[in-house]
């Protein structure tokens, strides 16, 4: 299922004197993120088959969703995943109700997800095609997560901080919130706080503590 763009020049420019974050400089986190992209992508190959087949049993529509997100200094790109919603999700998105505070939508019985797209998020297999993005460059496996146009067209100054670093596959907010934070201001202040914590070694930290969370199932800090 694709989205059609919604690509905005004027969102890329809206910060034009911002700085990135010293960590989007890094040889080590990029050595990191190629290393783990590539081990994410060797797992993804052993996954494609039977998630794939399990998906088209259980609703009919494409193996993958594909979306316009916005990235580094809000630059925009296209992120996979398994799809997990129903192929019509985002024209029901508006009869489902918003759960989460701010700009963010959360629903924990969102109607919109299939059986197995449940099983696909709680187990986070869904990211797994996003192992491409982080091995292209356009993401890293610890970041920010990286937001949809409409959420970005209503981005304050304090907003676009989080955008100084690379999206990620997980971060500050997965690995100590996963799902149980539902205040988009809380996960910008988690966001803000990666960035004045961040060495490789918290890269790190973070990696280990989203597995632990995800086999816990809540967060990990």
């Amino acid at each position: 299922m694709m989205t059609p763009s919604t690509h905005n020049p004027d969102l890329a420019l809206h910060q034009p004197g911002r700085v990135p974050h010293i960590s989007t400089r890094s040889l080590i986190k990029r050595g990191i993120d190629i290393s783990g992209a590539l081990v994410g992508l060797g797992i993804l190959g052993l996954l494609l088959i039977p998630v794939a087949i399990a998906i088209r049993l259980d609703s009919a529509g494409p193996i993958f969703y594909v979306q316009e997100r916005y990235g580094l200094q809000g630059k925009p790109f296209r992120i996979r995943k398994f799809r997990s919603m129903v192929t019509n999700a985002d024209e029901l998105k508006s009869q489902v109700a918003n759960e989460a505070q701010g700009l963010i939508f959360k629903n924990e019985r969102d109607p919109r997800v299939t059986r197995v797209g449940r099983w696909l998020r709680k187990t986070s297999i869904d990211e797994f095609p996003q192992f491409w993005n982080v091995l292209m460059g356009e993401m890293s496996l610890v970041g920010t997560r990286p937001p949809t146009a409409d959420e970005v067209a209503h981005y304050s100054e304090h907003h676009w901080r989080r955008l100084d670093v690379k999206p990620g596959i997980t971060g500050q907010w997965q690995a100590c919130g996963r799902s149980t934070i539902k205040d988009f201001e809380e996960i910008v202040k988690l966001d803000l706080h990666y960035q004045d914590l961040w060495t490789p070694l918290h890269d790190l930290r973070l990696l280990m503590q989203t597995v632990f969370s995800i086999t816990k199932g809540s967060g990990a800090c």
